[in-house]
């Protein structure tokens, strides 16, 4: 099953269930995130900002996902920082899906020395939060390549923190993932736990290709080692499903679905782009699929 959305221009929705009435964010604004509500998936409102104005991003706002956590709201998201011109996460909180978030300190959640991007969050079953994100191309050059990889860390309860140093749980490395000499990406996490195994969605190529995709890689820790599938697991078809990519997870009536964007014009692929929806799951055989059929 597959829902095109009449959201279009944005990039990289997440979607968050509240009752009867569900919540999408995406990169949406050059200043910003917009919020869009819907009480059935299909038709949605633009209720306008819900994070505008930044206490330490200039632009490049990008990403956001929104969490319902110890009673308030908190938007991790992409920016980029003023002080150093490089990509960082931040970290916002409100006591509404509407907004407005506030940044929880003048500053990115946490300095690495080097840019991240894609933030997501992952509750695990004894309580422990988990923090997956990307070390972006921009600035990790491995032997003359713009790799991005994705990183996993435990972050403290309040999430102000880290309690772990980063691990590196994936790199592009299979032959779908690595046709472009010069830039290729992992990127755009979203952890799922099924049968005590954890798996990892996430995005190959670049954004503005046609051969933008979804791969998954399974593994039996938050930590890893990731064992990836041999071929994506939602990928361009024939007609106007266009660089389908940066998916992230909710649940709605007893199903799992999945959310992500595709080009809105596939003749001229970009960074316009349009939310989707999609049942997902996982087989028999214990392995996780996307229906995106129409």
């Amino acid at each position: 099953m597959l829902i095109r959305t009449k959201i279009i221009g944005i990039g990289d929705p997440f979607i968050l269930k509240e009752g009867s009435l569900f919540h999408a964010f995406a990169t949406s604004a050059p200043d910003g995130f917009c919020c869009f509500t819907s009480e059935n998936l299909k038709d949605w409102r633009k209720e306008g900002y819900c994070y505008r104005n930044s206490a330490w991003a200039e632009n490049c706002f990008w990403a956001p996902e929104v969490y319902f956590y110890r009673n308030r709201y908190y938007m991790l998201y992409t920016g980029r920082w003023k002080a150093k011109h490089s990509l960082r996460l931040g970290l916002a909180v409100a006591d509404s899906p509407l907004g407005p978030f506030e940044d929880l300190a003048p500053a990115p959640l946490f300095d690495l020395g080097y840019a991240c991007i894609d933030g997501t969050l992952f509750f695990d079953d004894d309580g422990k939060v988990y923090l997956y994100f990307v070390r972006d191309c921009s600035e990790n050059i491995i032997d003359g390549v713009h790799t991005s990889e994705i990183y996993c860390a435990r972050l403290s309860d309040d999430l102000r923190s880290l309690v772990t140093e980063p691990v590196k749980v994936t790199s592009p490395c299979l032959d779908w993932e690595t046709r472009s000499p010069d830039w290729r990406w992992n990127e755009g996490p979203a952890l799922l736990k099924h049968g005590g195994k954890y798996f990892l969605n996430f995005s190959v190529n670049c954004y503005d290709s046609p051969d933008y995709c979804i791969g998954c890689a399974v593994a039996t820790s938050p930590f890893g080692p990731f064992e990836k599938y041999a071929a994506p697991v939602l990928k361009r078809a024939e007609g106007d499903f266009s660089g389908p990519g940066h998916n992230s997870f909710f649940r709605a009536d007893g199903k799992l679905f999945t959310a992500f964007h595709i080009h809105t014009d596939p003749r001229k692929p970009s960074g316009d782009r349009r939310m989707c929806i999609a049942e997902a799951g996982f087989g028999e055989d214990g392995k996780f699929f996307i229906d995106a059929s129409e």
